[in-house]
């Protein structure tokens, strides 16, 4: 997640131009976020600096937040405000919480790790509270992709396929954390949608080399074309919804 969040706040802000000082901010964060998250993933959290970490994820997740009310902003001074064209073309409202999602499943992420059972007042070991949070991003990021989608006219029927799959894991992992039961198809929905997001990256590519001139005119076609780094929050998201029922199969829940 974290590294999906750097590359396309990268490429979207440099379309933007870096009009506004602060688009560096998720730049900054997200980067951040990605350094530590490897760090625990390949060392475990440090001794004694588990607190600069949270810090990290913690700033992350505020870095969002300020995104979020500042692409609100944004779409309210355009002209016409709220319109369909606005919210095509203007900074797309749903991204920065990108950032929060990621912040948020690394904290949750070093504090397993760590061997804690919680993250300030919310559970972890279960899997429940995580599998709901992975479920919320699911959800969202199929949103931000059907509104982007019906920008294209959906003019290749695989552009269904992140607004169909993604809702339908989302749906089944909400019930799991709901109840604290999952089957096999809970757990096939969202390796699909692991996948999903991978061959997204793919089909993206493609988009971009369909433009004019091409893979040879790639400074333009990555900023004109289809996103090349969005669709990996699919697979972030999945694999921690994974993740979160393992621990639930683990705890006894599922």
């Amino acid at each position: 997640m974290a590294g999906s969040v750097l590359a396309d706040s990268t490429l979207e802000h440099y379309r933007g131009s870096f009009d506004n000082k602060a688009m560096v901010l998720p730049l900054a964060a997200s980067t951040f976020s990605l350094v530590t998250d490897m760090a625990v993933a390949l060392h475990g959290p440090p001794r004694g600096g588990e607190a600069i970490g949270m810090s990290v994820h913690a700033a992350g997740a505020l870095t969002g937040a300020a995104g979020l009310a500042f692409h609100a902003y944004n779409l309210t001074k355009a002209p016409g405000r709220l319109r369909w064209s606005t919210l095509f073309y203007q900074a797309p409202i749903g991204a920065p919480a990108a950032l929060i999602l990621a912040s948020t499943l690394g904290a949750a992420g070093q504090a397993l790790t760590a061997g804690a059972s919680h993250l300030g007042p919310v559970p972890l070991r279960s899997g429940r509270a995580l599998a709901g949070a992975s479920a919320i991003g699911l959800a969202g990021t199929a949103a931000e992709a059907a509104l982007l989608h019906f920008r294209g006219a959906y003019h290749n029927p695989v552009m269904w396929l992140p607004v169909t799959i993604p809702p339908l894991s989302a749906m089944a992992l909400a019930r799991a954390a709901v109840t604290g039961r999952f089957g096999r198809i809970t757990t096939a929905a969202l390796a699909v949608t692991a996948a999903l997001g991978l061959i997204g990256s793919g089909f993206h590519a493609y988009g971009i080399g369909r433009n004019m001139g091409g893979w040879r005119n790639w400074r333009q076609n990555l900023l004109s074309g289809p996103p090349l780094p969005a669709p990996p929050a699919f697979t972030g998201l999945a694999v921690a919804g994974l993740g979160a029922l393992l621990l639930m199969r683990r705890t006894g829940d599922g």
